[in-house]
């Protein structure tokens, strides 16, 4: 039975095109310690995972050697300075706007790995967060993604068993189906109202 009660949204990369201005920032931040990173890289190693695992993966490119604890030392930073930049500038595509702001029958979530400190305010000057039902960061679960625990709290928060998630990184993906849920495979921003539409079509 694929008759949802709810659509859960991932936050980068699905709701917001952000995941360049996220990589803008870390080079930023890893610039003054010589570790090199490459859009390739960042794609296939950094996107959806937690940025403390992101971290970890690139203390060993530091040169010369660094501690980890330095660079998580600038993780602070580099949230204002990604939470800065998107606000000046949000980077959302007008039809995922209407798309959120339409789905009356759904209800509705934000289900991300980052932090609320960083994403809410951004809901907040897109208009968003009037239309969510829900929200789950970072900071509200003990295990992020790729575990389920994030979808599986914000169907407890809805009171909801069926859902389609809408995920563009491979945790992501393994997280909403780890939940139980049919996920939406999202390969770019733009295509999101679309790709949704056609699935919630199909129910």
């Amino acid at each position: 039975m694929k008759d949802y009660q709810a659509v859960l949204f991932d936050f980068d990369g699905v709701l917001v095109d952000s995941e360049p201005v996220h990589f803008a920032c870390w080079q930023e931040i890893l610039a003054p310690y010589r570790i090199t990173l490459d859009w390739d890289y960042y794609e296939q190693n950094c996107i959806g995972v937690s940025d403390r695992a992101m971290i970890a993966t690139l203390v060993p490119l530091a040169n010369p050697s660094v501690e980890f604890d330095e660079i998580y030392a600038q993780y602070p930073r580099k949230k204002a300075l990604f939470r800065d930049r998107m606000l000046a500038q949000p980077a959302i595509y007008e039809p995922t706007m209407e798309l959120v702001r339409s789905l009356d029958g759904y209800k509705r979530a934000v289900v991300t790995s980052s932090g609320r400190t960083e994403v809410e305010p951004i809901l907040d000057k897109l208009g968003l967060l009037p239309h969510l039902d829900a929200t789950v960061f970072g900071g509200d679960v003990e295990r992020l993604k790729p575990a389920p625990d994030p979808y599986l709290r914000a169907a407890s928060l809805l009171g909801i068993t069926r859902a389609l998630v809408v995920e563009d990184s491979e945790a992501g993906i393994a997280s909403g189906q780890a939940a139980g849920f049919d996920v939406v495979r999202i390969t770019h921003a733009r295509d999101v109202a679309q790709l949704v539409r056609d699935a919630l079509r199909k129910t």
